[in-house]
């Protein structure tokens, strides 16, 4: 939770000359994270193609300054003091299709931009991921996932498995092209977590499908989800707060331990879905933290699991306040 290095003053200026008028400084960001929690960036840069995307990363590199991707916002909280280096909010979300080939800038959201597109062209194998708030890039860092169609649900599909080829931006400041398994795929998991490599678009090999079957899928996904979901309008979260252990929902654990509803301030244990964290109107990052290290000490006495958080804690977060076990 260590807030990155403020720019010196020289940095500042020598970013502000090679990145132009898309650099911003002391910009909120909480408005940008699902969670709507969150302070300022100390500086944000608007990249909408992935060669603004590549040329902001590489610029921060060289200049040895502190940066974060943000893209959806989903997944992670930002902490109350914000970002104190450079943000790199990812716009760029252009979309083509070729043959059964989607490729994506890594900015695009999977739902609705690369999604409608491929039902558009009656192409089939994202359509699983509807409704689910995630861009290109942050899909292939978590490896996205969904269950089977209903009603069977038998399994869990992964967007890997439909992934054919990447561009990425490596930590040498290389531009390569790689295939899927360079991203060496797992639950939740990919390489990206333990490189510094951003990937600049990724192409989709998707299957012939027909648009009624298609919307059908989507449909009782979005039904699926609303169902179980506290809906992000209403009630903001960051999803699900932590892993799966050895095969068990975190959430069943939580609602073991007595936990559904349980409050912090105004970050509260979800009613509806026990692994959800919601900001109820004006949440801050500290309460979120005091929450999750109570639910953690609360599962591990009640059923001896220790949770691990599945979402990334970004900037400077301020003291945290410890709730009696």
């Amino acid at each position: 939770m260590r807030n990155p290095r403020r720019p010196s003053r020289a940095q500042q200026r020598e970013l502000a000359r090679r990145l132009g008028p898309g650099l911003h400084r002391n910009v909120a960001l909480a408005g940008q994270t699902s969670f709507k929690i969150g302070g300022p960036a100390a500086l944000l840069f608007e990249a909408t193609t992935a060669e603004a995307l590549a040329t902001a990363v590489r610029v921060a590199r060289e200049l040895d300054i502190d940066y974060f991707l943000l893209g959806a916002g989903a997944n992670i909280l930002i902490g109350d003091r914000g970002f104190a280096g450079l943000v790199i909010a990812n716009r760029a979300r252009g979309v083509s299709v070729r043959g059964t080939f989607v490729t994506a800038a890594s900015g695009a959201l999977i739902y609705p931009d690369v999604i409608d597109t491929a039902v558009a062209h009656d192409l089939s194998g994202l359509e699983h991921y509807v409704g689910i708030p995630s861009t290109v890039g942050g899909a292939l860092w978590q490896n996205l996932h969904f269950l089977s169609p209903a009603p069977a649900r038998e399994r869990t599909m992964f967007i890997g498995e439909v992934l054919h080829s990447a561009d990425i931006l490596g930590a040498d400041n290389v531009r390569r092209r790689v295939d899927v398994d360079y991203f060496e795929f797992g639950y939740d998991q990919s390489v990206l977590h333990g490189r510094d490599d951003i990937v600049l678009s990724a192409t989709f090999e998707l299957e012939p499908g027909h648009g009624e079957a298609l919307a059908r899928i989507m449909d009782e996904n979005l039904r699926w989800r609303a169902e179980r979901h506290p809906p992000l309008d209403a009630e903001p979260s960051a999803g699900s707060i932590f892993k799966k252990i050895d095969g068990i929902g975190a959430g069943r654990l939580i609602d073991e331990a007595g936990l559904k509803g349980f409050t912090v301030g105004d970050a509260q244990i979800s009613p509806r879905h026990a692994n959800i964290i919601v900001n109820r109107g004006a949440a801050t990052a500290a309460e979120v933290c005091a929450l999750i290290m109570h639910v953690q000490k609360r599962v591990e006495a009640t059923t001896g699991y220790w949770l691990e958080p599945e979402i990334s804690f970004v900037g400077g977060f301020a003291p945290i306040k410890r709730i009696a076990a």
